[in-house]
């Protein structure tokens, strides 16, 4: 069993990813979640950002007189997608060497949605060096139909076990235990693993402590993006000023803070509230947030036999260990046995 939480000290956890090479074996298949739905801008984006001339993607005029009858999603879009999907599973990846082939086998429109399902293929153990080894995966992206719209295969540096340098002190994920509540995966019926993320009502103990993983660096055009999205036009924001490092505006601060937890509650049904919430520190353009939360109560729904209520404490931090946010929330959680997952394929 893998676990997708190591502890830091009694009561307290942090989240981690991944597998070691010596993990690794030839015929295991991941079932990498969650999916994303493309849409026509998502496409054209694409398109755009990467320069790509062929008017196929984004002109729909164009694209009604061709064989698709609509814009057809770039296989780039796509490739992108399906090898993002499965970052989990190939957390402890140290690069891609080769891929050896991209097959794009289905067509990919706005309003599909993809899932990445990989298989691995072999390993080399004398292969690679003393810190990784080698392993050859076929990664597929099915979409909600079931079909296969791409199929990649690469060669992938993976790290040897005490090799990879993110979880320092921690340990390893392969070497830890992993309980019933705190583990990476699920096995299907036909003995694939799908990943899973976030921990069931029963699951959360009041006194416990999640520290969320990985962390988030504030770039300058993402706040630029938040604050001109949102209406938030005070210079401060948009325009370089006196201040030097300009600062990230408060709602997007605390919207970054928030969405660090979403893997530890992953099982959430609802966002009831947020109470309290302290900016205790400006956050800038260059600062990378880390959460850390714990839990404060919890309760049985009232209304709702299948959820809880939970309320969590999260303070979130920048890379110098400095707090800069602080609030609490009530969630409605999930109980084991309950939610959308199974339909879903989750």
């Amino acid at each position: 069993m893998v676990p997708a939480f190591l502890p830091v000290s009694p009561d307290r956890y942090r989240e981690v990813f991944g597998l070691d090479f010596e993990d690794f074996a030839p015929g295991q298949v991941f079932r990498h979640r969650p999916g994303i739905t493309l849409s026509q801008q998502d496409n054209r984006d694409e398109a755009t950002d990467t320069l790509n001339n062929a008017m196929l993607h984004y002109d729909a005029a164009y694209a009604a007189a061709s064989e698709w009858d609509r814009p057809l999603g770039v296989s780039t879009m796509t490739l992108q997608t399906v090898i993002g999907s499965a970052w989990k599973t190939f957390y402890r990846r140290r690069r891609i060497r080769v891929f050896r082939e991209i097959a794009m086998t289905a067509p990919v429109f706005g309003g599909d949605t993809l899932y990445g399902q990989s298989r691995i293929v072999a390993t080399d153990p004398a292969g690679g060096d003393e810190a990784a080894g080698l392993v050859d995966i076929e990664t597929e992206a099915h979409n909600q139909d079931g079909v296969v719209a791409a199929r990649i295969g690469y060669q992938a540096e993976i790290f040897r076990r005490g090799c990879c340098p993110d979880h320092g002190p921690l340990g390893h994920p392969s070497t830890g235990s992993a309980n019933g509540r705190h583990q990476a995966y699920h096995t299907t019926a036909d003995g694939a693993l799908v990943e899973q993320s976030g921990l069931f009502f029963e699951d959360l103990a009041v006194g416990e402590a999640y520290e969320h993983r990985p962390g988030k660096t504030l770039h300058a055009f993402d706040v630029w993006r938040h604050a001109t999205a949102s209406l938030d036009w005070h210079p401060r924001f948009v325009d370089q000023n006196s201040e030097g490092r300009m600062p990230v505006p408060e709602a997007y601060a605390l919207s970054v803070a928030t969405a660090l937890t979403t893997r530890t509650f992953g099982r959430v049904v609802a966002n009831l509230a947020w109470r309290d919430a302290e900016m205790l520190a400006l956050t800038h353009i260059g600062d990378t947030l880390y959460s850390a939360s714990e839990i404060v109560g919890k309760r049985e729904s009232r209304s709702r036999p299948d959820q809880g209520v939970v309320t969590v404490s999260t303070t979130a931090s920048n890379q110098h260990g400095d707090p800069v946010i602080r609030f609490n929330r009530t969630l409605l959680v999930y109980r084991r046995g309950c939610g959308p997952y199974e339909q879903a394929g989750y």
